[in-house]
């Protein structure tokens, strides 16, 4: 097996060899970290990377697994973090000038806690646009980071760098976190698995900035390895006041791979988008797996009007939260559209942003009332491929802010529902993902749905 064959290997094989001593944790790092050598500097997935410590906690792993006394779910696992959870010894910059790379740097993020307590040997953090703004990934801090299918194309965002470190074999196990889509997007774009949690099912601190719409997820190159990853971010921690209650589920009993006698609806504009007629192939057909595989699809109308403005009322207005802790010398360094952003968050009323909250809260009861109908709603991830990447919006599409090129993910962050993309194929040589969103606290449903349609089209991963 080449260093190559093995940087790719899922976290589910990596345990089975470590297991069979087939395998070390030390030998699946370096090969992690050889790729990250060799692939980094032409995508640029990682802000930074600490070999010294992803080698220590490789051999105390290798040695708990001579002993065969793994102490947790991912041991010995290569494992990225975001750059923008808190990670104890490593500082989390967020993609901006204006904080202070020396700290203190002494706390972890509830998942990091978990997943270091699980043994996931830690190999560094990915890229981000500044403060996870936006829908692709470039920053004045990072530049700009580039899809593995082709790098002058964006890989999405906000979670672009750990997108393309799954894709690419930088680590087999990828945190990212999605408030309008920053999951779900980039895993899209780069071909890749990714699942956006019910609200609240992984604990999280410091809160977003960007309030209640804000989710953590895992992102791999395969269904079984998210769903393990889920299992451990979700365990519980007292410092999330808005978790939900510790149900001690283990995602990986999802893993059944039968739809069959399911009720499943299919929306292939969600009320109006415009999207790719190649794009709504490939789409199209990956719903008639489904129908393949048992379940009973219908295509129906979109449940919901369109949420572009509600929306940009919770998130623009977390924008104008973020920047009252900046000062005028500060406000100089950051990205000028993340300014416009919250420019434009700063003239909502209290008033006005109530009502989005009310118009909100009828988006959410709408969608549980049609999950009383269909098991799942299927939809396109995104209307069209990836577009040059060091742009915010499609270059001329006259288009102005991410949010309009991003019409089926956004709305199940207001509504809070779990949601996954899967890759169904193929336009231009990039990735087109399926869009599987289930009712609210259903994240096992929607794994079900997705090990179901990987059986049939596995994952395939770019050649780099």
């Amino acid at each position: 097996m080449t260093s190559t064959d093995l940087a790719l290997l899922s976290a589910t094989d990596l345990l089975h060899a470590y297991a069979r001593k087939t395998i070390s944790p030390v030998e699946a790092t370096k090969a992690a970290l050889d790729r990250i050598d060799a692939l980094n500097g032409k995508l640029n997935a990682f802000r930074m990377v600490d070999h010294e410590s992803a080698l220590a906690s490789a051999k105390q792993s290798e040695a708990r697994w001579a002993k065969g006394e793994p102490v947790g779910l991912v041991d010995g696992v290569p494992t990225s973090i975001k750059d923008l959870s808190l990670t104890e010894g490593w500082s989390t910059l967020r993609g901006s000038k204006t904080v202070k790379a020396d700290g203190p740097w002494d706390v972890d993020a509830p998942y990091v806690a978990r997943l270091r307590e699980h043994g996931a040997v830690l190999l560094g953090k990915t890229t981000t646009p500044e403060f996870g703004w936006k829908g692709v990934t470039d920053s004045p801090l990072t530049g700009i980071t580039r899809n593995p299918w082709d790098p002058t194309k964006t890989p999405g965002g906000s979670s672009g760098g750990a997108a393309v470190a799954a894709a690419a074999g930088m680590g087999a196990l990828h945190q990212g976190s999605d408030g309008g889509g920053s999951i779900r997007m980039p895993a899209g774009y780069t071909g890749i698995y990714g699942i956006k949690p019910t609200f609240g099912r992984v604990p999280a601190y410091p809160a977003s900035p960007f309030g209640s719409v804000a989710h953590i997820g895992p992102m791999t190159r395969t269904v079984a390895d998210s769903a393990l990853m889920l299992t451990v971010m979700g365990e519980p921690d007292a410092r999330d006041w808005y978790a939900v209650p510790y149900e001690g589920a283990d995602y990986r009993n999802a893993l059944r791979p039968s739809v069959a006698g399911w009720r499943i609806a299919y929306s292939p504009d969600l009320g109006g988008a415009t999207v790719q007629p190649e794009v709504a192939a490939l789409v199209a057909k990956a719903v008639e797996v489904f129908r393949e595989l048992g379940a009973t699809v219908e295509e129906v109308e979109s449940p919901l009007p369109n949420s572009h403005e509600v929306f940009a009322a919770h998130w623009f207005t977390g924008a104008a939260n973020l920047f009252t802790a900046f000062s005028e010398e500060q406000k100089a360094l950051i990205d000028p559209g993340l300014v416009e952003v919250a420019e434009a968050g700063a003239r909502y009323s209290l008033l006005e942003y109530f009502a989005a909250v009310k118009q909100r809260e009828a988006l959410g009861t709408t969608m549980n009332e049609f999950h009383e109908t269909y098991d799942l709603l299927l939809t396109p991830t995104l209307p069209q491929p990836a577009f040059e990447a060091g742009h915010e919006v499609p270059p001329g599409s006259n288009m102005k802010r991410w949010t309009e090129w991003t019409p089926f993910s956004y709305p199940f962050n207001l509504t809070q529902q779990p949601a996954a993309t899967i890759p169904c194929g193929r336009v231009g040589g990039l990735p087109v993902g399926l869009q599987i969103v289930g009712p609210k606290w259903g994240e096992d449903m929607v794994l079900t749905a997705s090990a179901a349609f990987e059986g049939v089209m596995p994952i395939e991963l770019p050649t780099i």
